[in-house]
């Protein structure tokens, strides 16, 4: 147990009612998992307030209440501070209470549309093959060394990522790289953590049903970077656009990479196929496993923080050579029959085109590429035309289907992503609802030599409709049907 006044530590404070020297036991924004002499931290989130569940926390045994508005009626036992931001309030006091673990390890943070995943896992495969012990906050699973987290969110609440944090300092571990997201960032559950550097990959077309206009959106990305202390890094993509504003007001040390601008770290693409490609790195060769444009600035930002941290640059370039491609980003199968099935997260307009691009790129032009492609329900609806359109312009053929409706209509969906079609398209397209039978259709779709882009889920093994969720894999789903097309 702490005193709420230690955990308190730093939290911008209005107004206390009781005392902060009492003994808590535990933090927590969930009324229904309020235990006895725990704090109760009210949220104000986009669906429910927390404010709203204050005395139901009380009767389960809560002894402080944190919160933006006082309640009218106060308990005399019960503990009340008034902070000006629950969310906030919230990521400073997990850091208290656990430790501050942030400032026991070096961690990274890497931001952007396309690539976090990427960028930071391949990270964590590199130290950990250099020797060190190293951490993982990802979409993907959260690593504590070698031991293995289910995840469900790009970046976790404040309590969870500061309890994972906590296992990473109890386990010895050196360095831990986190993906860090546009919505993690406006909720504040960042705040009280100490990064060593942050990386920004690119900025496209995403999220702008909950950001409401780009710029907003980018700002928000910004926000990683102008709270680094002055010890830290920036390193930034100064290909994008965006890339330079990131670095306007930061008090880091500033770093940049690029393939076509002028840079502190340069490469230079000199071979690409779809077993790899053959990448020059500061005068140096370097073969890769990842394929296209976007593994080229993946690589390429992965060597310069490992050299930023103080790895040797030639060891650096040989443990590049062994990073093996993540899950769900370009993973590929080629069946008896010669037909290639990519399955790649890519479900932005900016991520579909350049895995398309790449795609056509490394064809020989006698082969067809057939995508299947679905957008997310309760998201972002802008950009549903715009992945129709990259679609069926880069592809020889194209199934819209489901991509988790979630609360949607998968059928009015896919007539979105149909309105972005342009005319000479249209007779290209086809809409199976049922994902299932979209990859079974393109698979029969499909001859020798032909490509098969299965688009939007990646990593994914589920499929969420209507607050369910079913088991769903797209590799395994397109691998097994391949295989059961070569008997």
């Amino acid at each position: 147990m702490r005193t709420l006044k230690d955990i308190l530590y730093g939290v911008g404070i209005s107004a206390v009612s009781g005392s902060t020297a009492v003994m808590v036991n535990n933090i927590c924004f969930d009324s229904r998992k309020i235990g006895m002499d725990d704090i109760f931290v009210a949220i104000k989130g986009t669906l429910t307030d927390g404010h709203q569940f204050i005395d139901i926390a009380i009767a389960a045994g809560a002894k402080a209440i944190v919160c933006e508005e006082l309640p009218e009626k106060m308990i005399n036992e019960i503990t009340y501070v008034q902070v000006d931001s629950g969310n906030k309030a919230m990521a400073i006091m997990a850091s208290n209470f656990y430790g501050n673990p942030s400032k026991n390890l070096k961690l990274v943070g890497v931001t952007g549309t396309n690539g976090k995943t990427t960028v930071s896992s391949l990270l964590y495969q590199l130290f950990k093959k250099a020797g060190f012990k190293v951490g993982l906050l990802s979409t993907i699973k959260i690593l504590v060394d070698d031991k293995v987290y289910p995840t469900s969110h790009t970046t976790p609440d404040a309590l969870t990522i500061n309890s994972y944090l906590k296992l990473m300092n109890d386990a010895g571990v050196e360095y831990c790289f986190m993906e860090v997201s546009s919505h993690g960032i406006h909720q504040r559950r960042t705040d009280g953590l100490v990064f060593e550097g942050a990386i920004f990959t690119n900025l496209s077309h995403d999220h702008l049903d909950y950001h409401h206009s780009f710029a907003e959106y980018r700002n928000i990305k910004k926000e990683l970077f102008d709270n680094l202390p002055k010890k830290a890094f920036a390193l930034t993509n100064i290909d994008d656009k965006n890339g330079l504003f990131m670095l306007q007001n930061t008090k880091a040390k500033k770093h940049t990479y690029a393939l076509k601008s002028y840079a502190n770290y340069r490469a230079q693409i000199l071979e690409n196929q779809f077993h790899g490609q053959l990448l020059k790195i500061e005068e140096n060769e370097v073969w890769s496993r990842l394929i296209g444009d976007f593994n080229a600035y993946n690589m390429l930002a992965i060597y310069a923080t490992a050299d930023i941290l103080g790895l040797e640059k030639l060891e650096i370039l040989r443990l590049l050579s062994e990073l093996e491609n993540v899950d769900g980003r370009f993973q590929y199968y080629i069946s008896k029959q010669k037909v290639t099935a990519i399955v790649d997260y890519a479900h932005t307009p900016d991520a579909l085109k350049n895995v398309l691009e790449t795609i056509n790129s490394l064809r020989t032009g006698n082969e067809n590429v057939i995508t299947v492609v679905g957008c997310g329900g309760d998201r972002d609806k802008s950009k549903r035309p715009l992945m129709g359109h990259i679609a069926s312009s880069l592809s020889n053929k194209v199934v819209l289907t489901s991509d988790n409706p979630r609360s949607e209509s998968p059928t009015a969906i896919m007539a979105e992503m149909e309105a972005g079609v342009e005319p000479q398209n249209v007779q290209k397209i086809v809409s199976i609802e049922n994902r299932g039978q979209a990859i079974k259709t393109a698979c029969m779709m499909a001859a020798p030599n032909d490509i098969i882009l299965i688009a939007g889920k990646g990593h994914e093994t589920y499929q969420e409709t209507m607050g369910t969720r079913i088991d769903f894999d797209d590799f395994k789903i397109v691998k097994d049907l391949l295989n059961g097309l070569n008997k």
